[in-house]
C-alpha cells in the first residue's frame, strides 16, 4: 500500500534557533549528536510529497541537494520528490536541513505507510543529520518544541531532554550564512567547554533569561561571535533588551521586542510549544 489514494499528507516541523551546545561525538550516528538548549520557532518548514522514481528536494519552489533529506528516503526505502516552505534561510542557524529530513520522515511514513513510530523517525532523521555532518540536534529539538534542553545527546531512547517553562516573542535578523559541517569539523574544545558551562548554568536556574545569557557568554567564549552580530547584540543590550548569536548561523535572535527596540526590522514569530506534526488541510504554515 502507497496512499496514493489518500490526500498528500503534509507535516510541519519547527524552525529551531541553538542557543549554545557541546558536541557529543560517537562512532554511532544514533548515539551522537549535542547537549546544550535553544528555542523551536512558530517559522518552520511545511513539508509534503509525492512518490518519483527520481528522489528530489523542491525548496520554496527550487530544486536543491539536502543530504540528509536523501538519508531519510533511503533508510525508509522509497522514492519520492519532497516539497518543503519556509520562511527561513538555509544554512543561517535555523535547523532548516534537520526540519526538512523529520518532515520528509513523517509525510513518507505516512504516505507509503511504513508502519514507523515518532520515536524511530525522529531517530532517522537525527542519524542522517549527523552523518551528513549538518547538525547534531536540531532534529530531536525541532520533535519535542517548545524551549528544549538537551541533557544528553543522541535519538529518542538515548539522548534525553528537559525544557524551560516559557513561550517568548522571538525577533531575528540574519546576515548571511555560517558552515556547520567547517565548525564541527575543526577543533571544538573551546565550543565544547563553553557549552557545558552554558548547560551546567541553565540547568541551575531554567529560566529563558539565563538562556539567553548563556547563549551571549557561549558564543564569545568559543570564538565564534563575528562582527555584524556582536554590534547587533551590542545594540539591542544598550536598548535595554536581550540578544544572542544563534548556532550555526551569522543570525541574531532577541526575545520581546529587543531589536525592533534597537531600530533594526526584524523578522518576528513566536516560541513554537508543539513538537513536529503531521496537519490537516486547514493548517498553514506560520
Amino acid at each position: 500500500m502507497d496512499g496514493s489514494d489518500d490526500p498528500a499528507p503534509t507535516a510541519f516541523v519547527p524552525g529551531h534557533i541553538t542557543a549554545f551546545f557541546s558536541p557529543q561525538p560517537d562512532p554511532d550516528p544514533l548515539v551522537a549528536g549535542s547537549r546544550g538548549a535553544g528555542i523551536a520557532l512558530s517559522h518552520g518548514v511545511s513539508v509534503s510529497i509525492s512518490p518519483a522514481t527520481d528522489p528530489t528536494v523542491i525548496l520554496n519552489g527550487e530544486p536543491t541537494s539536502i543530504e540528509p533529506v536523501m538519508s531519510v528516503l533511503r533508510s525508509l526505502n522509497v522514492s519520492a520528490e519532497v516539497h518543503a516552505k519556509t520562511p527561513l534561510p538555509l544554512g543561517a542557524g535555523f535547523g532548516v536541513s534537520g526540519a526538512i529530513a523529520l518532515g520528509t520522515a513523517l509525510v513518507a511514513n505516512a504516505h507509503f505507510d511504513c508502519g514507523r513510530s515518532v520515536n524511530e523517525l525522529t531517530a532517522i532523521a537525527h542519524r542522517a543529520e549527523v552523518k551528513a555532518g549538518t547538525g547534531l540536534g536540531d532534529v530531536v529539538a525541532q520533535a519535542r518544541g517548545g524551549v528544549p534542553i538537551r541533557l544528553e545527546p543522541g535519538a529518542p531512547g538515548s539522548g534525553e531532554l528537559d525544557g524551560v517553562p516559557a513561550s517568548p516573542r522571538i525577533e531575528y535578523c540574519t546576515f548571511g550564512e555560517l558552515s556547520t559541517e567547517s565548525v564541527l569539523s575543526g577543533e571544538t574544545e573551546a565550543v565544547t567547554t563553553a557549552g557545558e558551562r552554558a548547560l551546567s548554568a541553565l540547568v541551575a536556574t531554567p529560566t529563558i533569561e539565563q538562556l539567553m545569557h548563556g547563549a551571549r557568554t557561549f558564543s564569545t567564549d568559543a570564538g565564534l561571535l563575528g562582527t555584524e552580530v556582536k554590534q547587533a547584540i551590542e545594540a539591542v543590550e544598550e536598548a535595554g533588551g536581550q540578544a544572542a548569536m544563534a548556532m550555526l548561523g551569522r543570525t541574531i535572535f532577541a526575545i520581546g521586542t529587543g531589536l525592533s527596540d534597537a531600530g533594526y526590522d526584524p523578522a518576528v514569530c513566536r516560541c513554537y510549544p508543539a513538537g513536529a506534526h503531521l496537519v490537516g488541510d486547514a493548517d498553514t504554515l506560520r
